[in-house]
């Protein structure tokens, strides 16, 4: 298993969390949910800010509830390569792309048939928002509970449908593959996650609690595991930029009639710009 820096005496998988090189600012985008006039203005911006040195981490929820899924998928790209294009010496920042609750559902939507109870686990992901994320790659949500109440076949057939239709548009299985449990950097100052954490458990054994734990990410009042600050993208009740010494949650509600929010953190964690449109 190749393995990044230790974090209190464990190892984290490189295949599962993103090392970001330190010493440098690093920018975080929070929650976009599919939202591409905001993620398009944020870039737009950010591009006059970031340099080649920093590091760039987009925090989950980059699917699912907005109108423009695959107009959203398309920005996100363009600027990754744009970005890249500037980032050709040694000193580069890096880029990554934590995963959300909204690409877990969509890439668990994929493996459909090999749940024991498809139609109870197709139900639960529609009430969470996957169904935009479905129609966007050219599903429809009364096709997929047919096939979800017709057994494994019927099933496996209307998944590969999706997946043929993801595959159709450049960079999206790729994008989708590379998505990281979270992101820290080297030093192990930041931990970057797209909602929640349980704090009495390690980062590698988070598991769902990356995307679904609001409550004990709220409970966070000491530094958790060794990191100086977590940060994460996505809070239930969209309550904005809030800072606390150990944690900070960057969630403006956009794709819920708020904004996108960014934030720069420097070297020693510190909160020292953001980006909101």
């Amino acid at each position: 298993m190749a393995a990044g820096a230790g974090v209190q005496g464990v190892d984290l998988d490189d295949a599962l969390f993103a090392r970001l090189p330190a010493g440098r600012m690093t920018w975080a985008v929070g929650a976009v949910f599919a939202d591409r006039p905001r993620l398009a203005a944020l870039q737009t911006r950010l591009a006059d800010l970031i340099a080649p040195a920093d590091n760039l981490v987009y925090l989950g929820n980059i699917l699912g509830g907005g109108r423009d899924v695959l107009g959203t998928v398309r920005e996100l790209l363009l600027f990754r390569c744009r970005l890249l294009a500037d980032r050709c010496g040694d000193d580069a920042g890096a880029i990554a792309f934590v995963r959300g609750s909204q690409e877990h559902m969509w890439l668990k939507l994929l493996q459909l048939h090999l749940a024991a109870r498809p139609r109870e686990v197709l139900d639960w992901m529609l009430a969470q928002g996957v169904g935009a994320t479905l129609e966007a790659y050219g599903g429809r949500v009364p096709e997929a509970v047919v096939a979800a109440n017709g057994g494994s076949l019927a099933l496996s057939r209307y998944v590969s449908r999706l997946r043929v239709a993801m595959q159709a548009h450049d960079g999206h299985r790729q994008l989708l593959s590379a998505l990281k449990r979270a992101a820290y950097t080297a030093d192990n100052g930041l931990l970057f996650v797209s909602a929640g954490l349980d704090p009495n458990l390690p980062p590698a054994s988070q598991d769902d609690n990356f995307w679904w734990n609001d409550a004990g990410f709220s409970r966070l009042d000491s530094p958790y595991a060794g990191f100086a600050r977590v940060v994460r993208g996505f809070d239930g009740s969209h309550r904005g930029v809030n800072e606390t010494p150990v944690a900070v949650t960057l969630d403006g509600g956009c794709g819920f009639g708020g904004q996108l929010v960014a934030g720069a953190f420097d070297a020693t964690g510190a909160l020292v710009d953001r980006i909101e449109v």
